[in-house]
């Protein structure tokens, strides 16, 4: 591979917003492609998997380029000279670049890939805490979650099928198949731009990962409900359960976040989800206006996101032992205020992209000990693992509340 000048800069430029500005890698890489638009495909999928790959081994490479945060220019030019000699490229003639130790490099590769938390780039504290709540299945994990992720896709059931999104798919040239156990998602047999597509354009499919799809499912809906999603975000979910009920009955999509719910609102448009309503938290008053009147209630819980590195590598980086504390107390919280929306006979899902016990079944059952948890009953719970699903690590309980 012969290395473009002004490719591997912007490259650097990325690394220096998300390691020295703390900015999120999806945002750096979103602007940086749109810098030349000369560019063509392969180059913008150049500098997107460099900086993620980067991002993803930064501690193994940061440790065998011999340099410590915060990084200077010549420190991420040292850092990128490794990831480029561990993938056997020539590196150019250019001052940014000294002359690399080539053996050196892969000498210490092999040294530090017998160390867990090298091999598998990951802080120490994050280390020691999936090793405390996950001891089987930590080191499995860690391997899964620094596979890339595949793309995959949610067929909108509203306006086609999935057989007939394969072939539209198919005659923009790009290659899908069905996932067995996930009946409305297909995945790409090679990476490619989708939101470029007609297919996209006519909202004939979300892009949304296979394990996130069995949530809405989960929540047992049926057309004519009334169902309320409490933490929706830009959607996914609700577009998901508007799907399932058929456009009938009401999703009420909740969130603290106005601007994530005015997303929501033209992706709806766009999927011709007619049966969401949108409604910005801005006080207890707007949960309390709820309290007993919904069928099914999905509290799609703020986590660590662990679950979900293989897509946000940035995220190990970003997170620390204070905000995993504060997170589970925000959790607890919103399951104790948001479950009151649920009238008896009803049903709520709890669910988080996070793969730690404490985020999930121990939130459940903390919530099952108090006054207002013993209204409700456990029905099923269900943990999903990248090592074993080759999907984002999700979990989900089904609690009913009794009559």
């Amino acid at each position: 591979m012969r290395l473009h000048r002004n490719l591997v800069f912007a490259v650097i430029d990325g690394l220096n917003e998300i390691f020295n500005e703390n900015a999120y890698a999806d945002k750096v890489v979103q602007s940086l492609l749109k810098r030349d638009k000369r560019w063509g495909s392969r180059d913008r999928g150049f500098i997107a998997e460099t900086v993620y790959d980067i991002v993803r081994w930064k501690r193994l490479y940061a440790e065998i380029a011999e340099v410590k945060e915060p990084y200077n220019r010549e420190n991420l030019w040292r850092i990128f000279a490794v990831w480029a000699t561990l993938r056997g490229i020539t590196l150019p003639d250019w001052k940014q670049i000294e002359p690399t130790p080539t053996r050196r490099i892969k000498g210490k590769f092999d040294e530090l890939s017998k160390i867990r938390k090298f091999r598998e780039s990951i802080p120490d504290w994050l280390d020691e805490l999936g090793m405390q709540q996950l001891p089987d299945i930590w080191e499995k994990e860690l391997a899964a979650l620094n596979e890339q992720a595949p793309v995959v896709l949610r067929v909108n059931t509203l306006k086609t099928t999935t057989e007939k999104l394969i072939q539209l798919l198919k005659e923009e040239d790009i290659e899908a198949e069905t996932l067995k156990g996930y009946p409305s998602a297909v995945q790409l047999i090679e990476r490619a731009n989708v939101f470029a597509t007609k297919a996209f354009k006519d909202g004939l499919f979300e892009v949304q990962d296979a394990s996130s799809q069995l949530v809405a499912k989960f929540l047992d809906v049926e057309p004519g409900q009334r169902v309320v999603d409490t933490c929706a975000g830009a959607g996914g979910k609700s577009l998901h359960l508007a799907a399932l009920m058929e456009n009938k009955g009401q999703v009420i999509a909740m969130d603290i976040y106005g601007n994530k719910l005015k997303e929501l609102k033209r992706r709806a448009r766009r999927a011709g989800a007619h049966n969401i309503e949108t409604r910005t938290i801005e006080s207890t008053k707007d949960i309390k206006k709820l309290h007993k009147k919904a069928d099914r209630v999905l509290i799609d819980a703020p986590c660590t996101g662990l679950g979900v590195l293989s897509r946000n590598p940035d995220a190990k980086w970003k997170l620390s032992p204070e905000f995993l504390e504060s997170i589970q107390k925000t959790q607890a919280d919103i399951l104790e205020n948001y479950s009151k929306i649920v009238k008896p006979g009803g049903k709520l899902v709890y669910a988080t992209c996070s793969i730690l016990p404490s985020e999930n079944r121990k939130q459940v059952d903390s919530f099952l000990s108090k006054e207002i948890g013993s209204d409700f009953k456990l029905v099923k719970d269900k943990n999903i693992y990248p090592s074993s699903s080759g999907f984002d690590g999700f979990y989900m309980a089904l609690l009913e509340r009794k009559q």
